[in-house]
């Protein structure tokens, strides 16, 4: 369905369709809110990237990442949301009403609702994208139970990276740690904690070249960054853990965004500009589950459906006392 070229008023726009941007949708259109949710051109977040999913409540054997965001979308549409598959291009979040606009159209919005997620970095290196879910990941916590008696690989050296390192030695009979450099970037305490755990070993000015396997991951090309040496690493599972990037490009001179690009929320949902939510990874740097994520797209609906209730009421008295 094509989206209109027209401006048109909306009561609340939701840009992003993970589990926060639906969670929203869910309890807007049950508000009667009646939502429009800018999905993208790829709408369902990093779990249309993931394959089983076991730590979703409500799913005891688990659940493919694609269908459970295709329920999702289905409840929240059942309950009157509208969803489009288009990207945001531009916002203007300096006056009321606030602007949303894609390349089909723009919109005015009483209220937006941000939740367009962070999006993990990967090697972008041969066999990485062919072999994700299939032993390449970038969360330990989501992935890491299939992995159980296996030899595990995570590239990096920041906390994430051990973090990432210490909760896999709960299942693999190995984990190695591939870093680049000589010393680690992590906190000194984690560093300690990593380097003292009598499961993990340490590979050190190394680099990932190539993820070898098919259909499933059977080892690494590595390559030393001093002498150029390369050889192949025997292993079940890569975890990347070098960083996420939040995706805020858009919102750069609209609200208060930290070092890294998260949107800076006090409370969890609020944002700098009075009437904008915030919901999900793109202000979560520390959980960043579909879980917390999804509980945080409640919370923002909730907050922008009180808000609402406060601006039209004040319209009415305006308008009365006129």
């Amino acid at each position: 369905m094509r989206v209109e070229t027209s401006v048109t008023m909306e009561r609340v726009i939701i840009i992003g369709s993970g589990p926060a941007g639906l969670t929203a949708a869910v309890y807007a259109a049950r508000a009667n809110l009646n939502p429009l949710v800018f999905a993208g051109g790829l709408y369902g977040g990093q779990l249309m990237l993931t394959t089983e999913v076991e730590n979703f409540p409500g799913f005891p054997d688990g659940i493919m990442g694609p269908d459970l965001m295709i329920k999702f979308r289905e409840q929240a549409e059942r309950f009157g949301a509208r969803i489009e598959n288009v990207d945001v291009t531009s916002v203007d979040f300096s006056k009321r009403p606030f602007t949303v606009s894609t390349s089909e159209g723009s919109y005015q919005a009483k209220t937006v609702i941000v939740a367009t997620g962070a999006s993990a970095r990967w090697l972008e290196i041969p066999g990485e994208e062919k072999l994700r879910g299939r032993g390449v990941s970038t969360c330990a916590t989501c992935d890491g139970a299939f992995f159980r008696d296996k030899h595990i690989v995570v590239v990096g050296g920041g906390d994430s990276a051990m973090e990432e390192a210490l909760f896999l030695t709960r299942f693999g009979s190995k984990v190695t740690v591939i870093h680049r450099r000589d010393h680690l970037r992590a906190s000194k305490i984690m560093a300690e904690r990593a380097t003292s755990h009598e499961k993990i070993a340490f590979v050190w000015n190394t680099v990932v070249d190539e993820v070898l396997g098919d259909p499933v991951m059977t080892g690494l090309k590595l390559r030393n960054v001093e002498t150029g040496e390369t050889s192949e690493f025997a292993a079940d599972a890569l975890f990347i853990a070098i960083g996420h990037t939040p995706n805020t490009s858009i919102f750069q001179d609209q609200l208060d965004l930290d070092e890294a690009g998260y949107i800076v929320s006090p409370d969890g949902t609020s944002t700098s500009v009075d009437g904008i939510f915030v919901a999900g990874d793109v202000s979560d740097l520390r959980y960043k589950q579909a879980i917390t994520a999804a509980g945080a797209g409640c919370k923002a609906a909730m907050d922008a459906e009180k808000h609402l209730e406060a601006l039209e009421f004040a319209m009415r008295e305006t308008a009365t006392a006129r």
